[in-house]
């Protein structure tokens, strides 16, 4: 199959009726002829040379079977701030499978030198991206302040655009450049092929303690909602009393949500949704609080939520190595080889510069710890024991 110039990777000039325009001017365009030619240049010097199996047909997206009837899907919004592209491609590279959609986002204070680099370096690093074009870079970049809101305006916006991208991932999953997994995509499919695809993981409580004065009742304005280059934000003098009309709910900010309750967050067919947002867009870190009261207020939504976040990554750099070669047995500047692949595991080549069926995995060791923590979660949401209280 020849390199194609037009992926999304690299034009991202989506020919989608309706919202085209839309996602378009949020996207990051490469119009570059030049810059492209030097991309097929540095393909042709890594390792993605001809063979009798890269002129055979491969699987290509439409081969890819989606549906309950088979194995799940997820979204990946990825993101970070200045300096993080390197760590970005890495975390990519690590939970990269052909099944999924992926979002990747430099703050707006990256350079726009940092950003194309990214986009070069995905493009050749890992050559599947090219047939199967599951990879976007954001190109106009919000702000992201650490204490406001303008990250939650940015994690919302990403989901509009995956669900507009892909109509076929069931879980949108939150990771940041610090994080790193600790169980390959085979693993992770392999287990969640077992769970309602209406579940959604939100690790969540409503006992506030200290919380109610330093996080509900404060109110800030964000910079960043405003000015995309700016990372501060204001503190008003006085604070306001919590909220009676909903209750509010806080927890951590990584979430694995269901593609249907990022469709009521998006669309908002009701008034909630919009009520939450209104409040939280003067909060302090509101992405500890704004997808755990919407979720746990809705009555739609609140007896289909785990309390938990399923947190399978590390935020060590000093062990990355370590887990690489130990745990994910991943080669350095290669994917985490799956059942996808099906190239020859050489020191010198990529498994996975060949692939095969994208509908099967391969589940290793892992799999059996993580099925066991699964079970129990599933066990005592069902009891109703702990979602939303």
């Amino acid at each position: 199959m020849p390199l194609r110039p037009t992926s999304p990777i690299l034009s991202l000039t989506l020919a989608r009726r309706g919202w085209g325009m839309t996602v378009e001017k949020w996207m990051f365009p490469l119009v570059s002829v030049s810059f492209i030619t030097v991309l097929l240049f540095l393909s042709a010097i890594s390792g993605f040379t001809a063979s009798s199996a890269f002129l055979a047909r491969r699987p290509t997206p439409t081969d890819i079977r989606r549906g309950p009837a088979h194995l799940p899907a997820f979204a990946y919004y990825i993101y970070g701030g200045r300096g993080d592209s390197r760590r970005i491609l890495r975390l990519l590279l690590a939970v990269y499978h052909p099944r999924n959609r992926y979002l990747l986002h430099l703050s707006a204070d990256t350079p726009d030198s940092e950003r194309v680099d990214l986009v070069a370096r995905v493009w050749v690093s890992i050559p599947a991206i090219r047939a199967f074009e599951n990879v976007d870079v954001v190109g106009k970049a919000s702000a992201m302040t650490p204490m406001g809101s303008s990250g939650l305006a940015a994690t919302l916006q990403a989901a509009s655009v995956l669900l507009r991208l892909d109509n076929g991932w069931d879980w949108f999953v939150t990771l940041s450049a610090a994080d790193y997994p600790l169980i390959t995509q085979d693993d992770l499919l392999y287990v969640f092929s077992t769970v309602p695809r209406n579940l959604s993981f939100v690790d969540h409580t409503s006992d506030l303690g200290w919380k109610e004065s330093q996080r509900v009742q404060p109110i800030i304005v964000d910079a960043g909602i405003y000015l995309a280059n700016r990372k501060s934000f204001f503190k008003a003098s006085e604070n306001r009393v919590t909220p009676e009309s909903f209750k509010f709910f806080t927890g951590s900010p990584w979430v694995i949500l269901s593609r249907s309750f990022i469709e009521y967050c998006v669309l908002g067919w009701d008034n909630l949704t919009r009520t939450l947002l209104l409040y939280f867009t003067n909060a302090i870190l509101s992405e500890e609080g704004y997808f755990h009261s919407v979720i746990c207020n809705s009555p739609d939504f609140q007896n289909i939520t785990v309390n938990s976040d399923l947190r399978q990554f590390h935020h060590n750099d000093a062990v990355l190595d370590k887990i690489d070669s130990m745990v994910l047995k991943r080669q350095r500047h290669k994917a985490v080889p799956g059942a996808w692949c099906s190239g020859k595991k050489r020191w010198w080549t990529d498994p996975c510069s060949e692939w095969g069926n994208a509908n099967i995995v391969r589940p290793k060791s892992r799999s059996e710890k993580f099925g066991k923590l699964m079970k129990s979660l599933l066990d005592e949401w069902k009891l109703k024991s702990s979602s939303c209280r």
